[in-house]
């Protein structure tokens, strides 16, 4: 009875510390946010800070918890896309902006979101006749691509700028799985369709090595035209310099003119102060975007007509979404809720997705073809829109992509498994039971397939093929065997889906917006209002707490690597036919 007692009030002690380390917790977080920046009016002179440190989601999240470390108890400012465009284009019209200054890096984003900045800032120049400028410790070879468009070019005296030309590598595990013992089965349709290599070979194959190299020879073609454009070195002197790596020191990177001046950042300061008339650091007022978003606009947006933007962003599967993938019944009940509200006059669909399952894809693609009926739908595509995302694209009155949007991959795939040699020979495991017929364990980790088990789902794959390239043709307005001779799994950059007829316009989602606008016939301001809607305030902190710590730690013990792993993990709900690009795509 004494030991009862004893372990009892150690279960209530430890259940009440808890309890009180979760109420610290909380109000450690209230407290942080409390002290987060308040909107307020800014100074004249002031200078926008883009300070572009961290990787750039679609859509800013007003969730305070997704941006809070339990590791630091600190709040790290991440402001999406789409606020980072409406603040730039804000400051162009703000007479209190005197300038923008251009901070990236250690930026983290894809070349499509990249381009969409670089031509904001652009845009910014010729209408506010207002300087953007740049300055870096070091410049990577993406984060100097976004800064070629700034007026003037800074860097740290001892810096560098990474020009060496664009590399798109794989990883093959196949010899890591025969000494497993363990053997992929893989059933696709499309000679490009290249997923399942990263399984089944120990290197690239010639169709797949055929088609990365001309999509990423596209993007850094693209890249280079538009560097030269901005830092007026022609196009063969930029590739002159890549290949022979010349911009190995700051001085040559002055030399060359890849920059402007040599800098050190108190020095870039004065250069500031300068431009903003001020008479010392003190009085210099830099306003960092997430205090420039609190700030109104000069004008309120339209009241009554409606144009919705959808966002569509990661990995799609059934289910529910998630903040890295489109579950296909959420997002089907998103769209019909858009098509049922009347004050909704278009829809702009935002997709940024390499895909996923073939079934789920079709279900959003069906409630698209649904709405498209009643009120036009445009497609804004971002840095991946291919395989599953081109299916859900496709049936889009206008699609508009970024030149260095991937999209295509028109091709579908299956992979299973045959686990038993590893189990058996590995572990010592073997596996017994019985069925019913004959095929009732197909599928099985614990066995080979058998030769007309894979006729079978070779004959689903065929299929959803060819669903696949019909749902293409009828909403690009082409033949099913055009479509098929574009498809088989190839991959292309927007300029080239351009000219395929894959994509209707080159731009971002502005632009996207405007045309949903035109078509919809809406002369006055419209007001853009976002899907999926945020989560509640409880929602966001029992999801963001764990998501968080888990995401901190996977990349404290994995760096760079944890992306790698993420994509590895990502295999695991490659259910049934996969409508999805089969790797995902960094660039260095």
């Amino acid at each position: 009875m004494k030991d009862f007692f004893k372990y009892l009030l150690a279960t209530i002690t430890g259940i009440i510390l808890v309890n009180v380390i979760i109420f610290l917790l909380f109000f450690a977080m209230i407290a942080a946010f409390s002290s987060a920046e308040k909107p307020k009016k800014i100074d004249s002179n002031s200078i926008l800070h883009l300070k572009l440190d961290y990787e750039i989601p679609e859509r800013s999240d007003d969730n305070p918890f997704k941006l809070f470390s339990s590791f630091n108890f600190k709040i790290k400012q991440q402001v999406g896309l789409n606020e980072i465009l409406f603040n730039i284009k804000k400051a162009a019209s703000d007479s209190n902006i005197k300038a923008i200054y251009l901070d990236v890096t250690s930026m983290s984003a894809g070349l499509a979101t990249i381009e969409e900045i670089r031509q904001a800032l652009i845009q910014f120049r010729k209408e506010s006749k207002k300087p953007v400028y740049a300055y870096a410790d070091y410049y990577s070879q993406l984060n100097y691509y976004l800064c070629s468009a700034a007026d003037k070019v800074y860097l740290n005296p001892q810096g560098v700028v990474e020009l060496k030309g664009l590399v798109s590598q794989m990883i093959f595990l196949k010899n890591m799985l025969e000494k497993l013992g363990v053997e992929p089965i893989l059933i696709r349709h499309g000679k490009f369709k290249s997923a399942g290599e990263m399984f089944l070979l120990d290197k690239m194959s010639t169709e797949n090595k055929e088609q990365t190299l001309a999509y990423v020879k596209s993007l850094w073609d693209y890249m280079l035209s538009e560097i030269s454009t901005q830092r007026q070195i022609p196009v063969e002197r930029l590739n002159v310099i890549a290949d022979s790596l010349l911009a190995d020191n700051a001085e040559n990177c002055l030399k060359l003119g890849l920059v402007d001046k040599l800098l050190y950042y108190d020095e870039f300061l004065e250069e500031l102060i300068n431009v903003t008339h001020q008479k010392n650091v003190n009085d210099l007022s830099l306003v960092t975007l997430s205090k420039y978003s609190k700030i109104p606009a000069r004008y309120e947006p339209g009241k009554k007509e409606k144009i919705a933007v959808i966002y569509a962003v990661g990995q799609i599967d059934l289910g529910e979404n998630d903040d890295d993938q489109i579950g296909g019944n959420e997002m089907s009940e998103i769209i019909r809720e858009v098509r049922n509200d009347k004050n909704i006059k278009a829809v702009v669909i935002r997709v940024n997705s390499p895909g996923g399952s073939a079934l789920a894809s079709e279900i959003i693609w069906r409630e698209i073809v649904l709405t498209k009926k009643v009120k036009p739908v445009v497609v804004s595509m971002g840095d991946v829109a291919a395989s599953g995302g081109y299916y859900i694209s496709c049936p889009a009155d206008v699609i508009v992509a970024n030149p260095t949007t991937i999209t295509g991959s028109i091709g579908v795939f299956g992979i299973m498994w045959n686990g038993q040699k590893f189990l058996n020979d590995k572990l010592g495991i073997t596996i017994d039971g019985v069925e019913t017929n004959l095929h009732s364990s197909i599928g099985s980790l614990t066995r080979p397939m058998k030769p007309y088990e894979q006729q079978v789902i070779q004959k689903s794959v065929d299929n959803v093929y060819h669903v696949f390239i019909n749902r293409v043709a009828d909403g690009r307005g082409k033949s099913v065997q055009e479509v098929d001779s574009l498809g088989q799994g190839r991959v292309w950059t927007a300029l080239h889906a351009k000219e395929l007829g894959l994509v209707d316009e080159l731009g971002g989602l502005e632009l996207a917006i405007e045309m949903a606008k035109q078509r919809a016939n809406i002369t006055g301001k419209a007001r853009i209002v976002e899907y999926p809607k945020k989560e509640t305030f409880i929602e966001k902190l029992l999801k963001q707490m764990e998501e968080n710590a888990r995401t901190k730690i996977l990349e404290k013990q994995f760096g760079s690597w944890s992306k790698i792993l993420k994509t590895l993990k990502s295999v695991e709900h490659w259910n049934g036919v996969q409508a999805r690009l089969p790797y995902d795509i960094y660039f260095e």
